[in-house]
């Protein structure tokens, strides 16, 4: 059963909390005026059409139309009920709400991710006491410690043993209550197929915990101690709370650096990343033994556009830093990538030159992507040989009129020039083909796209008068009681719009309760998701800070005399059915009907 967070809570909860700073945490915003600005995390976009009201305590997308307040935002990101939104919200501002949340606490006993979560979150806690705690840890904290992981490192990271058993953890997690069968299904133990029995999937192993990307620990990779002991690293399986394609390690931790430094340093996984950090790189994530996907790119780009990409340095983590690159750049990110002595990993620099290089030769150092990709372009060609030079020169010229900005196109031609006594004009020449002969792909491939899926986006035609009308009359409601009720006495609630009726008719209800102004609380009310959008785009609207009577009576003549309009069309039509059928005397009585209406007019 569910159960209800009293009124008077919720509304403490929405203004001890600021929907930025909440925002915030899943987009990069910047201030623009009044507003915050950013990609909005609903669609897909490169130009911010994401909109964060302070004052309003609200969030609109010019974009897709998403739009509401702090509940909703979390509602429709991470598909929390109510409850749970409030539950997140009211623990970031410290608001105790254990009195009310025992009925779901109890629910989310039988929740099969609820409980899978708690299992980790267990396992992990053990398993981090095992490593610092007993003697059976100990040959893994020695082995740790040699290799320069020191206790800060340890317990930031959470790092762990698992006991070299069978069954230690099935028993564990069996007496506080976690059935097996739900527990092989978290990944954490494994099946026999001739006995039926469950055995331990983790054994005898250095154990990192994996975590979503708000910190709760959702996997586990565990690292061999032995030398014969096969594979080196035994990850968790997929499962309902571990998707690899969704996860970046770290993520939780690095969030504020990445805020800070505005810039966000991408690994190929969690041991460097773990590296990068005592190495004094804050702002590191890394790909969970995958390569990156769509959906990291759109969590990467919605909270930072500087993207420094430092994979291993041998052909496959070359393949792989072009790759991603190139998904980074085609999302709007700024990429550079950094580069190390083949054959080297950024665990293996750190521990061999030290962390003060790797910040200044590496990070540092790190390449634009077109430097990258020039680099790139020469692996497997002789320079010196005649056709793998012009070659070369031709792959660059093709990568060089992909660059949208004139002044790149310029630098890089130029490197061209300089290193092969080439003629900067024959070079210019030949990039204007390529340029040319790519356009005429794109042009033809935009002309025949008719399987393409469309992004989502709000519709942009021009509103009627009677429309607008509506919606200016709306915004100035939203903002003012007193014009609410001058409105109310003149509308009621006749507004020719069905959506425009249901919101004024929660605005009226909502003043008559005694509110203010306040749209983010009037949201709270306001059930119908599509009715919220509609809201929050009104909300967003810009209008002036005064408005008079005349004006507001303009817009109320529009509202009116629509409908009025409408009764007239239907008349009409009435006035020509009984022409054609030679009824002139009901004609006759409805054209007199049409000169009484229209002298109605407002």
């Amino acid at each position: 059963m569910g159960y209800r967070i009293p009124e008077e809570t919720i509304e403490k909860i929405r203004i001890s909390v600021d929907i930025v700073d909440v925002v915030s945490e899943y987009v990069q915003l910047k201030k623009q005026g009044r507003n915050y600005f950013g990609l909005c995390p609903f669609h897909g976009e490169n130009t911010p059409s994401f909109s964060v009201s302070p004052d309003k305590q609200i969030f609109h997308c010019f974009g897709c139309g998403a739009g509401g307040n702090v509940f909703s935002f979390l509602m429709d990101l991470e598909g929390y009920s109510f409850s749970e939104a409030a539950i997140n919200l009211a623990n970031k501002v410290n608001i105790d709400l254990s009195d009310y949340e025992q009925p779901t606490a109890v629910s989310d006993k039988n929740n099969e991710a609820s409980k899978m979560q708690e299992a980790h979150e267990l396992l992990k806690k053990f398993y981090h006491h095992l490593l610092l705690n007993t003697k059976e840890g100990q040959p893994a904290l020695d082995y740790l410690t040699n290799r320069g992981f020191t206790r800060e490192i340890i317990d930031k990271f959470e790092i762990g043993y698992a006991l070299d058993s069978w069954d230690f953890a099935t028993k564990f997690l069996q007496k506080r209550g976690f059935r097996p069968e739900l527990m092989e299904r978290a990944g954490l133990l494994v099946k026999k197929e001739d006995t039926g029995t469950f055995f331990d999937r983790f054994r005898n192993r250095i154990m990192f915990p994996i975590w979503d990307h708000q910190g709760k620990t959702i996997a586990f990779s565990g690292r061999v101690l032995d030398k014969g002991q096969e594979p080196k690293y035994l990850n968790s399986p997929e499962t309902i709370i571990f998707n690899k394609s969704k996860t970046l390690y770290n993520f939780h931790q690095a969030r504020l650096a990445i805020r800070k430094q505005q810039q966000v340093v991408l690994f190929e996984g969690f041991a460097d990343v773990i590296a990068a950090d005592t190495a004094d790189v804050p702002n590191s994530i890394g790909t969970m033994g995958t390569s990156l996907t769509d959906e990291h790119v759109k969590i990467i780009r919605r909270n930072v556009e500087s993207v420094v990409i430092c994979y291993d340095s041998d052909n496959a983590g070359l393949d792989a830093a072009l790759r991603a690159s190139t998904m980074l750049g085609e999302a709007g990110c700024y990429v550079r990538v950094a580069t190390m002595p083949n054959g080297m990993d950024p665990d293996d620099y750190i521990r061999k030159y030290g962390a003060e290089k790797f910040k200044n030769d590496v990070i540092g150092a790190s390449l634009t992507l077109m430097a990258f990709k020039m680099q790139y372009l020469r692996k497997g060609k002789n320079l010196q040989d005649e056709g793998d030079r012009i070659r070369y020169i031709e792959d660059v010229i093709k990568e060089i009129s992909s660059l949208e900005k004139a002044v790149e196109r310029d630098h890089y031609l130029r490197q061209l020039s300089s290193e092969f006594s080439i003629s900067l004009d024959a070079l210019k020449t030949q990039q204007l083909q390529y340029y040319k002969s790519e356009r005429k792909k794109r042009d033809n491939f935009s002309s025949n796209r008719n399987n393409t899926k469309a992004k989502p986006a709000v519709s942009k035609h021009l509103l009627k008068a009677y429309h607008n009308a509506e919606r200016y009359l709306i915004a100035y409601m939203l903002r003012s009681r007193d014009i609410a009720e001058k409105i109310q006495d003149q509308l009621q609630a006749e507004f020719n719009i069905e959506e425009h009726r249901a919101i004024v008719t929660y605005l009226y209800a909502f003043y008559e309760e005694g509110f203010e102004p306040d749209i983010s609380t009037l949201l709270t009310r306001v059930h119908d998701e599509s009715l919220k959008r509609i809201v929050t785009d009104i909300a967003m609207m810009s209008i002036e800070e005064e408005v008079s009577d005349s004006v507001l009576s303009d817009y109320v003549k529009q509202v009116l005399n629509h409908k009025k309009m409408s009764m007239i069309k239907e008349k009409e039509s009435e006035q020509l059915e009984a022409e054609r059928s030679k009824d002139y005397l009901k004609a006759a009585t409805i054209a007199n009907e049409i000169i009484q209406m229209k002298k109605a007019l407002i």
